[in-house]
């Protein structure tokens, strides 16, 4: 699906027209639904009121399946792509990737240079994060009337918590959750999943709910499993929930515990068409005030320190957005943050294990 948004608002007495030399447009790719909502609103208009320039939103299950592709192809029309944190740093050591300076990130408000400003993590030699999500799991409040879910243990507890199960077909997120819910903790769990024996453990703790699950590959699909009632519980992206819940009034419930904590980051292809262009995009939406804006749509948390007491309220102007983030205290205590060098080196030998064991 492909959105344009064509914003040519010129900011009253100010003379910002482009230049002949700027893009008149950027193609942007990301992952749709209420998170591109929120990248268009927070960052993507402010962006084309200031400089007049033409964002093409294109939503993808994943974007760096176009990505790589292009670049592959040398034939790209994207000028920057929103990715997970893995998919970078193996995309930038493949060479796919422009390299990104950090000295040309805006400072925090008090002049705190964007290398200290930004939470561990969320700079890389080709990456600047923007978020903080989480894949979770959740359930229909309406569909439990009596004990409810608390623990990721109770997502594989077919006998106490009866239902079908919404799992992402993949490796990524659903091994490390298997493996939680067989009593691995949080901080062993890479450990665990480096060796022959605990990918066997993920897999024969996913074998105890195999028939009970239905697949999903986009993150939309989740919370219209749950809102269809073909699922009793799923995991999802956290925000997805949220914004089910907080803006279409679905009695969704999020279980924190076993939380799998992501960084999503722009990224810019090799051979971007308007490099100039998209750098200035990618420094404008990561700046402290659109990273914080962005959490007036989406439960995501922002990845700069210097944004965290500017996050207010939801846009229903009643909800406190602070409780609702991956990175809330009382949302951590069991949370596991995604080893990005783990999958970076290991992605395709567990996938390849998860595909022969779902095949199976």
């Amino acid at each position: 699906m492909k959105r344009i948004l064509t914003l040519t608002t010129t900011l009253a007495g100010v003379a910002l027209a482009t230049s002949a030399a700027q893009a008149q447009e950027l193609n942007i790719v990301s992952w749709g639904g209420s998170y591109t909502t929120s990248q268009i609103e927070a960052y993507q208009k402010p962006f084309t009121e200031m400089t007049g320039i033409k964002i093409n939103s294109i939503d993808a299950d994943n974007p760096v399946t176009p990505l790589k592709a292009q670049v592959e192809a040398k034939n790209v029309t994207i000028d920057l792509a929103d990715v997970e944190l893995s998919d970078a740093v193996r995309m930038c050591d493949e060479g796919l990737l422009e390299e990104i300076d950090p000295a040309m990130l805006p400072a925090a408000p008090d002049g705190t240079p964007a290398t200290e400003d930004f939470i561990p993590g969320a700079l890389t030699d080709c990456a600047v994060a923007s978020i903080v999500w989480s894949t979770v799991y959740a359930y229909d409040d309406s569909k439990f009337t009596g004990e409810k879910p608390t623990t990721i243990a109770d997502f594989f507890d077919l006998e106490k918590f009866p239902g079908k199960r919404g799992l992402k077909k993949g490796a990524k997120a659903t091994m490390e959750m298997a493996l939680m819910a067989d009593g691995v903790d949080a901080g062993e769990v890479y450990e665990v999943l480096g060796t022959p024996e605990g990918v066997d453990r993920a897999l024969a703790k996913l074998d105890t709910i195999k028939d009970s699950v239905v697949w999903w590959e986009a993150g939309a699909q989740p919370p219209q499993l749950l809102a269809d009632g073909e699922v009793a519980m799923t995991t999802a992206y956290n925000g997805r929930i949220f914004n089910a819940a907080a803006s279409e009034g679905k009695p969704f419930v999020i279980v924190w515990d076993g939380q799998i904590m992501d960084f999503d980051l722009w990224v810019i292809p090799k051979g971007a068409p308007h490099l100039e262009d998209a750098k200035k995009f990618l420094a404008f939406s990561t700046d402290t005030q659109r990273l914080a804006d962005q959490a007036k749509w989406i439960s995501y948390g922002p990845a700069r320190k210097s944004s965290a007491p500017l996050v207010g309220l939801y846009q229903d102007g009643k909800t406190e957005m602070g409780p609702q983030m991956p990175t809330n205290p009382d949302n951590m205590s069991n949370a596991l943050l995604n080893d990005f060098e783990f999958w970076a080196d290991r992605d395709t030998e567990l996938s390849e294990r998860f595909n022969a064991w779902l095949a199976s």
